[in-house]
């Protein structure tokens, strides 16, 4: 499950001065299940506004978003979030940020602690269950947030610059965890990533918008077997052609 169809999405924006801005213009992409696709391009191509209408929380100008042949008008269970900022309940401590979710759905307290646990071990925080946000690393925090959006079980999964505020050797592990969850859990996850290395080293296929308003300029599919290594030459030649299309994106 977590089949996405993306049809003729466009969004504007009005201004103080009353005129529009049109940040997304006539977005059309379907994704298969468990698949894994990054998008990419130029700063205020309108990824995030993107991904903010595929979760939920805002409106398509025109168009529509379905996952699972549910059409997405507003937050559903069937669409989990993670964003840069970690947004962790600060007085709430690991284990029990990660089961907030289920007690918001109003699963007993036995269940939801048990499914908690589960999450922590899945995401390698064994021993920090009573740890609060402020005494974990960036990584570790953000660990945490995948751990809260997984245990919803959602059948799509939203990574907005997930990474972008840790340091790279950080970054490199975790997207490296990541693909052994998304491997694990079988979830199909839509990245928003301003790094191609990224994008080549966890996708599928790699979505290239142009510049405002954002349309789809290309589609590069990543065929480069798994675990992928940044130093072969074929990597870099693939980072290579999408750096040249998001540079040549208008």
């Amino acid at each position: 499950m977590g089949a996405v169809s993306i049809r003729r999405v466009s969004k504007r924006f009005k201004k103080d001065d009353g005129s529009e801005f049109t940040a997304l213009h006539d977005i059309s992409f379907e994704i298969a299940d468990d698949e894994f696709v990054s998008f990419v391009g130029p700063s205020g191509c309108g990824k995030t506004t993107l991904f903010r209408i595929v979760a939920g929380l805002d409106h398509a100008t025109e168009g529509t978003v379905f996952v699972d042949n549910t059409e997405i008008v507003k937050p559903s269970p069937l669409v989990g979030m993670v964003f840069q900022e970690y947004s962790l309940f600060p007085w709430l401590n690991v284990l029990d940020n990660i089961a907030f979710g289920p007690k918001m759905q109003g699963i007993s307290k036995e269940v939801r602690y048990q499914d908690a646990q589960k999450y922590v071990e899945l995401v390698g925080l064994t021993g920090f269950e009573r740890s609060y946000p402020y005494e974990l690393s960036g990584g570790m925090r953000q660990r945490v947030a995948i751990a809260r959006a997984l245990v919803n079980n959602p059948d799509l999964l939203i990574m907005d610059e997930p990474f972008g505020a840790l340091d790279a050797q950080t970054r490199n592990m975790m997207q490296r965890e990541l693909l052994d969850i998304w491997e694990k859990q079988k979830k199909t996850i839509l990245f928003v990533t301003h790094s191609v290395d990224e994008a080549v080293y966890l996708s599928d296929r790699i979505v290239v918008l142009s510049r405002g308003p954002g349309r789809i300029s290309e589609v590069v599919p990543v065929a480069l077997t798994r675990p992928r290594e940044r130093t072969e030459p074929e990597f870099a030649s693939l980072r290579k052609q999408v750096l040249d299309m998001i540079e040549n994106a208008i």
